[in-house]
């Protein structure tokens, strides 16, 4: 049953929209050492609605097993009223683990309150070493292996009140992941393109708390998602005659599936440019049928692939982006738009430097001018980025 329509305006990030989970598929192939998932959100009916290039923030929740161990080290009952910050009543701490607080990140704070909290002189002695003025580096790098529930386990012999674990912890803040269709395509629907974060740190196993919900924890057609849209720079040209080169690595290539479908939906009369990459074509080629079909179609001009392990030497889309620096200039030149997506602390910084390499070289222009170049297109919206 699908909500009734309200004002398009019912549903933002103070008041997020309940959806429905309709389609949770593993895009990579048998024997892919990843894990990326092709999620269907069900907006339906709802009002809520969306353009390409925007983002969905989801609300998401702590795993239930954590909240569990967390109350446990608290010698708590999860019943406990609690008050974070900034709420208007108290609600039960098992509450405000599970849907209202982050529980990783501890600060500096937390150690400060365990060392005053101390009895014993061991935990007291570690805990004012970590503290100590020469120590920023270390415990830096102490607090950034370790979520709240480690410092409970090693600090056993002091006990936290739940308010007081309470105060130390912050808001769980919503996740923005970008979307991956088009609502000409697919209208009363969102489609994301999600890596569930596992990894394992200070000998604990850990889990993205937004991307290990929506993979793991949310039960199709069951769990509400609260879910809002974020409105983005991210756009395509007005002009349809107008090019587009997309830069999108893993599920950096999420948007540009949105593009994609809205581009053929209004017959975008520009030709379109797609640099892909991820481990191994055979198990990684995420919507690779779809790419295949739309260049056998003649709805892109072209897709240029960089896996990186599919040899013995790496190659990522920047290396595919330097030996088609000849071509990709034309386009530039021609007025393409460029979009890039996806890791923004390496791949985002080497497309940036091959970016400014290329337009020396092929436009023959100084490093200072080719800067400015890349400055205008940024001005004139031909340069835009969606990275995290």
């Amino acid at each position: 049953m699908h909500l009734s329509t309200p004002p398009s305006s019912a549903y933002t990030k103070d008041n997020p929209l309940p959806a429905k989970l309709l389609e949770n598929r593993v895009l990579n192939k048998d024997g892919s050492g990843k894990d990326t998932r092709h999620l269907v959100i069900d907006i339906a009916g709802s009002g809520l609605t969306y353009q390409v290039g925007d983002s969905l923030g989801i609300y998401p929740a702590n795993r239930p097993q954590l909240v569990d161990e967390v109350i446990e080290l608290l010698g708590a009952t999860g019943n406990e009223p609690v008050q974070p910050a900034r709420a208007t009543a108290a609600i039960s701490l098992r509450e405000a683990l599970t849907s209202k607080l982050s529980l990783n990140g501890p600060t500096k704070k937390i150690l400060e309150t365990l060392a005053l909290k101390a009895t014993t002189p061991k935990e007291k002695g570690r805990l004012e070493s970590l503290l100590a003025p020469e120590a920023a580096e270390l415990r830096e790098a102490f607090l950034g292996e370790r979520e709240y529930i480690d410092l409970l386990e090693e600090f056993p012999g002091i006990r936290l009140t739940p308010q007081e674990l309470v105060d130390h912890l912050r808001r769980l803040m919503p996740r923005l992941y970008s979307i991956a269709s088009s609502p000409l395509r697919h209208p009363g629907e969102v489609h994301l393109t999600v890596a569930p974060v596992r990894y394992e740190s200070n000998g604990r196993r850990r889990y993205g708390v937004c991307s290990t919900f929506l993979a793991d924890r949310v039960t199709r057609r069951k769990t509400p998602i609260p879910v809002f849209v974020a409105t983005s720079h991210f756009k395509l040209p007005e002009d349809l005659a107008r090019d587009v080169i997309m830069v999108g690595p893993g599920t950096g290539v999420a948007p540009f599936r949105a593009f994609m479908q809205e581009r053929v939906a209004t017959a975008a009369r520009g030709r379109n440019w797609l640099f892909f990459g991820d481990q191994h074509q055979a198990t990684d080629y995420l919507y690779g049928d779809e790419w295949k079909a739309l260049l056998a179609e003649g709805k892109m001009a072209r897709v240029d692939l960089a896996f990186s392990r599919d040899q013995a030497q790496k190659i990522y889309v920047q290396d595919r982006m330097r030996e088609n620096a000849a071509e990709f200039w034309a386009w530039i030149q021609g007025g393409a738009h460029l979009y890039v997506c996806g890791d923004a602390h390496r791949m985002a910084k080497d497309v940036d430097l091959v970016l400014h390499q290329i337009i020396e070289q092929q436009g023959g222009l100084e490093p200072a001018a080719a800067a400015e170049y890349v400055k205008q297109m940024k001005r004139d919206k031909r340069y835009q980025r969606d990275v995290y």
